[in-house]
């Protein structure tokens, strides 16, 4: 499951930032912003046309992120493996 299709208000767990390229500069700044294996995340918001930004919550901050960068974000339900 990837964070674009994580339900509202449904907390999950990051499994990983998946690179689109060698050297992917926005799964790099993801991981450097928190997006990383372990750390609880939870889409708080979405926009109104197209769900486009979502609003996320990594941790104790929120950020705005465009569904193709929240498409990078790889999930584990909470409570699934550790």
């Amino acid at each position: 499951m990837t964070l674009t299709e994580l339900s509202r208000r449904t907390p999950a767990i990051v499994d990983a930032v998946e690179d689109r390229a060698p050297n992917d500069p926005i799964a790099r700044r993801l991981r450097e912003l928190g997006f990383v294996s372990g750390e609880q995340v939870e889409v708080v918001a979405a926009g109104p046309l197209g769900a486009e930004p979502l609003l996320v919550q990594v941790g104790f901050t929120r950020f705005a992120l465009r569904r193709s960068e929240a498409a990078r974000v790889r999930l584990r339900q909470q409570g699934a493996g550790a």
